[in-house]
């Protein structure tokens, strides 16, 4: 019965385009809907993809298309990704045979990575182009953990069965690779903790835990992956354990101080943290701190854990050195000694009653005793500071070193102030960005911020120098600067010519360009792309999708669709417009409502109204012309065709249209394969809906059908009744109220 509905639709289709008289490039291809898998037993359309268990992933779809298919076209059943996104599909299935097949079904398999609740599949063809219609939404998942979850506190892959601590604890999932990659379902005492999605949990309320992979509203009961149930009791009473008071807080580099916890059990086990952090291998009664390790300061505590004792962490004791001192240098880094120079370096300090002495080159230099020192001489230089009378007695600091050179020569280096790019900034600053002093062993010293500012320079352009440009840097701001620039540099009796830096900025010009439309559909079609300056003393060229398709046109008769610019010659460099995508007709702009086929009383009138396009053209069943508004009244029954246009596009809508049956739900049907009755019939206000589910049950309350969109096919074979009379129970609802519930009597 369905297939003869569905092949008295397709050839008014095709008979419909024959009276179009559409070329090959005209076809329609419909939605993907779900599909019986004749590799199973009865009926088993899907309505929902739970793949993986047990190795099972075949599922089925029906493809149906009208219109003409060229030789070697390829239908193309496509996935979006979990959000209904067809950005970067999935290519299912690879279908080349059919044609000349209006009607087939097609199998296929999911990913191994999916998992959403929002999936739509299409179907393409490459030869004519074509995007089919979008199914629906779909819940998919491929579900590759179908055992189950162990979830514990100490993540060792033991079920603890129950936990006891004092304060919160973490549960987490710890017997599946890469847990982190799955969302989870996770309750408390059988209540849904809504938004804990992890495999971690923090858990601050007592009761029962337990988890899931979450495999969506339909597939996470046949994943198999319902956990343990931990037992946790927060906010016990613990043992009171604490860290016993230490001989000393404060330690020096050469002390160490043994940490204890004042109770002990030989069933207990122990954790020592720093800073809330466990310290790996501190498993025992004791922790020895050594200050001699640096970073040793904290808060440290000790952890009990075992059978029958709440998890209990003690308060931490707080480990520290005695009070520094420090040593700074005063002078710059690196100091430039020219000749007949005397340079002075010094450095200060809060350690009590300290001490000097200076080194050069490793060596200390007999006699300099204070906190600054003369030198003129190269060399690397540093200040040792003693404090004595400390809590840990006598200690020395080194202060930073200083690097005094007396230079060979100078380097100049120059660089772009900003971020500059040729041909695509249009103004640019150029500075001396570094100093260096060059020793006569060809050794560098950045001596920049030192001498910056008692350097004497001039900038040129091209070998020549450049009027009142005398500072250290410089702003270009036209493209009539372009060029190669430089400085000259003097200090004392040196000179020294920096770097060359080629600068080539954009004109501050703009460039843009518009078009009659940015839909394209079809050869008949054209759309022009204009410029907004006078092109005719320019080199130019147009470009899609980045290469050039004239340097002639000053405006562009577009041929296809994608993405346009044009792109002007200046001074060497590239002034491009803006970009203007011209998009393929979206069959989507138009709509409309009531959408999808209609079911009306016999004798009445619907008003179907459509939206989006410029002009519209209705046909009945018969192919006659019966508006041209953008709405018409239905009264008979048939396949109706609205042709949209948009511009000098036409966009074609199908739907059905029946008449209301008038017959009461049946309570009697007679399976005795006369084709009399043999079938559950019920009014087409009830069947072939997607909103309206029907559940039908056996005597014992069993269900043994439960289906939206119900095609008036069952039972499908009388063999499943083993009595001469049965009865059986019926409920028909929509998602907010049963409509009809009663009972049927089925005699052989």
């Amino acid at each position: 019965m369905k297939q003869n509905y569905k092949s008295y639709c397709l050839t008014l289709i095709l008979v419909f385009m024959g009276f179009l008289q559409l070329s090959a490039q005209a076809i329609i291809i419909n939605a993907p809907e779900p599909a019986d898998n004749p590799n199973l037993p009865g009926n088993s359309v899907w309505g929902y993809v739970c793949a993986g268990n047990g190795g099972f992933n075949e599922y089925f779809v029906n493809i149906t298309w009208a219109g003409t298919a060229n030789a070697g076209n390829q239908f193309i059943l496509e996935l979006s990704d979990a959000n209904g996104n067809f950005s970067s599909p999935t290519v299912l299935a690879t279908i080349t045979d059919k044609n000349a097949t209006n009607d087939f079904d097609v199998s296929f398999s999911v990913p191994d990575d999916t998992r959403g609740l929002g999936y739509k599949m299409r179907v393409r063809s490459t030869d004519p182009v074509k995007l089919g219609t979008e199914s629906p939404a779909y819940n998919m998942y491929y579900m590759d953990i179908t055992n189950n979850l162990n979830i514990s506190e100490l993540g060792d892959g033991v079920p603890p069965g129950s936990v006891c601590a004092t304060g919160p604890i973490t549960l987490q999932v710890d017997n599946i690779p890469n847990p982190e990659t799955y969302q989870y379902i996770w309750y408390r005492s059988g209540t849904l903790l809504t938004g804990q999605t992890g495999h971690t949990l923090n858990v601050t309320q007592s009761g029962m835990y337990n988890a899931y992979v979450d495999y969506g509203p339909n597939c996470t009961g046949s994943g198999n992956t319902d956990s343990n149930i931990v037992d946790v009791t927060i906010g016990g009473t613990g043992a009171g354990i604490a860290v016993n008071p230490p001989s000393r807080t404060i330690l020096c580099p050469t002390d160490t101080e043994t940490l204890s916890i004042d109770q002990t059990d030989p069933s207990w086990s122990y954790q020592w943290y720093k800073n809330d952090v466990a310290i790996m291998g501190a498993i025992g009664t004791t922790f020895t701190v050594n200050g001699g390790v640096v970073g040793f300061e904290g808060e440290y505590a000790v952890e009990i854990s075992g059978m029958g004792i709440c998890t209990e962490r003690s308060a931490s004791v707080t480990m520290n050195t005695p009070g520094s001192y420090s040593v700074t240098r005063v002078n710059p880094a690196n100091v430039v000694l020219l000749p007949t120079q005397v340079q002075t370096l010094s450095v200060t300090t809060d350690a009590n009653s300290p001490t000097y002495k200076w080194y050069r080159n490793g060596a200390e230099i007999t006699g300099e005793t204070n906190s600054s020192l003369s030198v003129t001489e190269s060399g690397n230089y540093y200040a040792q500071v003693t404090e004595t009378g400390g809590s840990c007695g006598s200690s020395s600091k080194n202060s930073e070193t200083t690097v005094v050179v007396t230079p060979a020569s100078f380097e100049i280096v120059l660089d772009y102030a900003d971020t500059y790019t040729s041909c695509v900034s249009t103004s640019s600053v150029l500075e001396v960005a570094t100093i260096n002093a060059v020793a006569s062993d060809g050794t560098k010293t950045n001596v920049t911020q030192d001498l910056k500012d008692a350097f004497a320079f001039q900038w040129q352009k091209d070998a020549s120098d450049i009027a009142g440009q005398t500072g250290s840097a410089i702003s270009l701001t036209s493209n009539l600067e372009n060029g190669n620039y430089r400085v000259n540099a003097n200090i004392d009796s040196y000179s020294a010519t920096s770097n060359v830096l080629p600068v080539q900025l954009l004109t501050s010009d703009t460039v843009t360009i518009s078009s009659t439309s940015t839909v394209y559909c079809s050869a008949s079609d054209i759309v022009t792309l204009s410029s907004s300056l006078e092109l005719s003393t320019e080199t130019y060229e147009w470009q899609l999708d980045g290469s050039a398709v004239s340097t002639t046109d000053m405006a562009l008769n577009v041929s296809s669709t994608g993405t346009y610019r044009l792109v002007l010659d200046r001074d060497g460099c590239q002034l491009i417009s803006n970009e203007i995508v011209i998009s393929p007709l979206d069959e989507n702009l138009i709509a409309l409502e009531p959408s999808g086929n209609l079911v009306i009383p016999e004798g009445t009138t619907r008003t179907v109204n459509a939206s989006g396009g410029t002009a519209y053209r209705w046909l009945d069943a018969n192919n006659m012309e019966i508006s041209t508004s953008d709405s018409a009244s239905i009264t008979e029954p048939g396949t109706y065709t609205l042709i949209a246009s948009i511009d000098n596009c036409d966009i074609v809508r199908q739907f059905e249209v029946s008449i209301l049956d008038t017959f009461k739900v049946p309570n009697v049907i007679t399976v005795n394969g006369d084709g009399i009755n043999d079938q559950w019939v019920i009014p087409n206000s009830y069947s072939n809906r997607q909103d309206v589910n029907v559940i039908i049950y056996n005597g014992q309350g069993e269900e043994i059908l439960n289906e939206f969109d119900y095609k008036n096919n069952w039972p499908q074979t009388s063999t499943a009744f083993t009595k001469q009379n049965m009865v059986f129970y019926y409920k028909i609802r929509n998602a907010n109220e049963v409509l009809k519930q009663g009972t049927i009597t089925v005699i052989r």
